[in-house]
């Protein structure tokens, strides 16, 4: 518990965009007066930019994932808010392709709206739009959810595939579809044992009592629906792999990338004994593990807990996955299938 090292709490997401644009001058630039970053570097055979977003304190969502064979643009909004439609339109015009720009959106309502406003204004530019909306989360796969599955980490896989596809020469159409076939592809499920710091009182989000988890915590702080006592964590991961595999009917043919993405408070080795551990229970469900990420690539502040995506993969979209990037947060641009030697 403490303040945040910040000259004033207003001031923070501001002074960390022009700090993260000086560190990475090479990648991106900065438009502080429009409110998005752009990268510096796109393939030529690149038709279509692609555009995605949302609050800030998810870093490095999805700022880091701005640069060649990723994202051409990237719009922040103040912490845990979604960007303002004029940032979403100022950024998709400054990238648009020649067959326009395709919106990666996660699934909350403001995001949703944001990007939706920007695209009814660029219909009446004659700038092309299309949308894809990434739902993953299988916590808030409920009628009760009254907007259904939440976006979380299948972003960052969603983003780095498609940002492949795209400098194949794909058009606007059929990245659409094929991001929509991609985040279909994805599941994931959170859990936390202490909620992320507020930048404005110091203080946490919100109490747990001792000796309880958080299980399908949100990435805004949002509280689960259910808290499940302290486990060894082989019980735990077999009963978030357990949710994913139901999800995505995972089976003895099965070919996974897995994401093992700390949200922003647990340590690397707590994130690597997780990834052990799954991917043991896949293999005894017969399933492969092809493809692993292991780190913060979709944080909640300083949350201490750490969320498991898993992405049913064919060849076509290894392919994708493989392929070079250089943006500030992909940590995986030389990959190696997941148990092979170098």
């Amino acid at each position: 518990m403490g303040l945040y090292f910040a000259n004033a709490v207003d001031d923070l997401v501001g002074d960390a965009l022009a700090g993260f644009a000086f560190a990475h001058a090479d990648t991106v630039t900065w438009d502080e007066r429009d409110g998005y970053l752009r990268t510096k570097r796109t393939s030529p055979s690149r038709r279509v930019g692609l555009v995605s977003g949302g609050g800030s304190g998810h870093e490095p969502l999805h700022i880091g994932y701005v640069g060649a064979g990723m994202l051409d643009a990237a719009c922040p909004g103040r912490v845990f808010a979604s960007p303002h439609n004029r940032q979403i339109l100022a950024a998709s015009r400054a990238v648009a392709g020649p067959e326009g720009v395709l919106h990666l959106v996660k699934n909350y309502t403001g995001d949703r709206i944001n990007f939706g406003i920007a695209a009814e204004r660029l219909a009446h530019e004659d700038i092309a739009c299309a949308r894809v909306l990434i739902d993953d989360d299988v916590a808030t796969d409920s009628e009760d959810a009254a907007t259904g599955r939440r976006g979380t980490g299948a972003a960052v896989l969603v983003e780095k595939v498609l940002g492949a596809a795209a400098d194949t020469g794909m058009g606007l159409a059929d990245l659409a579809e094929y991001g929509t076939e991609l985040a279909a592809r994805c599941r994931s499920i959170a859990v936390a044992s202490a909620a992320h710091t507020s930048p404005a009182t110091g203080r946490p989000a919100f109490e747990l009592p001792s000796g309880v988890l958080e299980y399908g915590v949100g990435i805004h702080g949002e509280r689960a629906r259910r808290t499940l006592p302290e486990r060894p964590l082989r019980a735990l991961a077999e009963e978030m792999v357990g949710a994913l595999a139901d999800a995505l009917d995972v089976g003895s043919r099965s070919r996974l990338v897995v994401l093992v993405n700390g949200l922003g408070g647990t340590t690397r080795m707590e994130l690597y004994a997780a990834l052990r551990e799954v991917v043991g229970l896949l293999d005894k469900r017969g399933a492969a593990t092809v493809r692993t990420l292991v780190g913060d690539f979709v944080t909640a502040l300083d949350m201490r807990g750490f969320s498991l995506t898993l992405m049913d993969a064919d060849d076509t979209l290894l392919r994708y996955y493989d392929a070079p990037a250089a943006a500030p947060g992909w940590c995986a641009a030389d990959p190696v299938p997941a148990g092979e030697p170098r």
